[in-house]
């Protein structure tokens, strides 16, 4: 029997809600979701005078003793929330790599910040075809990538990578430091003839004190409090300057005005309770694939394929990049590195004399512990994995994974089903055959490594994609939708491409320009606050 295509799914019933809430909530603007985009968003409009209020669906993440237990972490899923998506290829449930906390993902991100690339913007070619043109240019986003790089307390150099796009300040806090056996190893490649770098991040650890308190922090919540999470940076305070915050709430539903353009509110479960909350705007926030299922589980008669969907391409083009995780281990060497992910290399990053096509990026992860592997490989001895983590250099490659129609979401009988078949895989293969070389004449000659599948999805985009034309978009380039006056959509769907870096940084950016667009650009208030902080 042939394999069912998104397309065949059926759509959501378009049917308007018949009961009755329970309470009725007014606000100004209503923010659905607190990640990096909603977060940010939150703090930029927080000086407005208007009433803001998050709806976010998860609760605040405590800072705890088990945010660094490795088993706690990982072996037993302490902290993952998340609701079972399912393969829509094969029909196989899986736990998403997202979280539901005050803050998002960002809770457990590894705060790698770095700047999307000035030709990520433009469209490029690949092996495997065309990655199209974002509706405004790098330089249009500069400014609020120095303002982002300040709210969120990054960390870099400018000028140790080639590949860095201008930027019209300096980075507010200097580099973190390589420790003794990364420093080799950048030293090494940088003998290679490579252009080995400092990452950007959002870490406090430029001590070894804070190092120990961080060295478990990429992957799990850090209760020190050093990493700029979203919650931290951008939410508390904006929650101290008047921004309301309720948790435990999931929206359900947008609700659909007479005038056929306006959200006149969004229907949210809180404890058993339906709550509606009436807004004059709406900014939905809640990750590239629970915003497109929102707006999918929203369709009316009037709307059958869902709301913002005239284009019918909400829950397409999702993108999560080709990744690969890569260790490097001497078996005759212990790694005693704290907090590894310091090290970026973007040699291959861009089409150039050696590689026809872009490849991608190299970044470390912070440090892979025996748990980490034990989750990944169950059956395998503890003492066999603690004695390969101990000796390892943990690497993180990815690649651009490009946008494909058929590559998305839908929602069938309330389940997320998630289709996607990786592209670009060669340019991938071959990025981890050069960085493989590069790692062995470093002193690491056992390589072990290990593509991601489709649960590893913390880089999702591309579900509500912006652009000028309407036909071929769901957003406006302020990402405004093109059918509705009052909604926006400020996580990475909007995204036309996926570039090869990790998104949050460009969220976040993203987010302050559409806060000015909403509030008038220039506006006074939000401009003297992002300067101020």
């Amino acid at each position: 029997m042939p394999r069912a295509t998104i397309d065949e799914t059926p759509l959501p019933d378009a049917q308007m809600p018949s009961a009755r809430p329970d309470e009725v909530i007014r606000t100004d603007i209503a923010i659905i979701g607190s990640g990096m985009g909603g977060g940010t968003m939150a703090y930029a409009l927080k000086d407005s005078g208007a009433k803001v209020l998050i709806i976010e669906r998860g609760h605040r993440l405590p800072a705890e003793p088990q945010n660094s237990d490795l088993d706690e972490v990982y072996l037993k899923g302490r902290y993952k929330n998340a609701d079972t998506w399912y393969n829509g290829n094969t029909g196989a449930p899986f736990k998403p790599g997202v979280y539901y906390w005050v803050g998002g993902n960002t809770k457990v991100y590894g705060a790698c910040l770095p700047r999307f690339r000035a030709s990520d913007f433009e469209e490029t070619q690949h092996q495997d075809g065309t990655s199209p043109a974002w509706p405004f240019s790098y330089s249009d986003l500069e400014p609020y990538y120095t303002r982002a790089e300040k709210l969120y307390r990054v960390r870099g150099r400018i000028g140790e990578d080639p590949t860095e796009p201008p930027h019209s300040e300096a980075y507010p806090h200097p580099p973190l430091n390589h420790e003794p056996a990364i420093q080799r190893l950048a030293d090494s490649l940088r003998g290679q003839g490579l252009h080995p770098f400092r990452m950007p991040n959002g870490l406090d650890a430029d001590t070894p004190e804070k190092r120990a308190l961080c060295a478990t922090s990429d992957g799990a919540p850090n209760e020190a409090g050093l990493k700029s999470d979203a919650e931290k940076v951008a939410i508390n305070p904006a929650l101290a300057a008047g921004v309301e915050l309720t948790t435990g709430t999931k929206v359900t539903r947008l609700i659909l005005g007479p005038d056929g353009r306006t959200i006149v509110a969004a229907l949210a479960e809180r404890d058993d309770r339906i709550i509606r909350v009436e807004a004059d705007k709406f900014i939905l926030a809640a990750g590239a694939v629970n915003s497109a299922a929102l707006l999918l589980s929203s369709a009316t008669p009037e709307h059958p394929r869902g709301l913002a969907n005239s284009s019918g391409l909400v829950g397409r083009n999702y993108m999560v990049h080709n990744s690969t995780f890569f260790l490097g281990i001497n078996p005759f060497k212990v790694n005693p590195t704290l907090w590894q992910k310091t090290l970026g290399l973007n040699d291959w990053y861009e089409a150039g004399p050696t590689n026809r096509y872009p490849l991608g990026n190299l970044q470390m992860l912070g440090k892979l512990r025996a748990s980490m592997l034990k989750m990944a490989r169950p059956w395998a001895p503890t003492w066999v994995l603690k004695a390969m983590s101990d000796r390892s250099v943990d690497i993180y490659l990815s690649t651009e994974d490009l946008p494909r129609r058929s590559n998305g979401i839908s929602v069938v009988n309330g389940r997320i089903h998630v289709w996607w078949e990786p592209n670009n895989l060669e340019p991938h293969g071959e990025l981890v055959r050069r960085i493989s070389r590069a790692v062995r004449k470093a002193g690491y000659p056992v390589i072990f490594t290990e593509r991601m599948g489709i649960e590893t999805n913390s880089h999702q985009c591309g579900t509500a994609v912006a652009g000028h034309d309407p036909a071929t978009s769901v957003l406006t380039p302020d990402c405004r939708t093109h059918d509705l006056d009052n909604l926006w959509v400020v996580d990475s769907s909007f995204f036309p491409s996926s570039a090869a870096l990790n998104p949050a940084l460009t969220i976040a950016a993203n987010a302050l320009r559409v806060a000015d667009t909403i509030l008038g650009a220039g506006n006074a208030s939000v401009q003297g606050s992002l300067e101020k902080d």
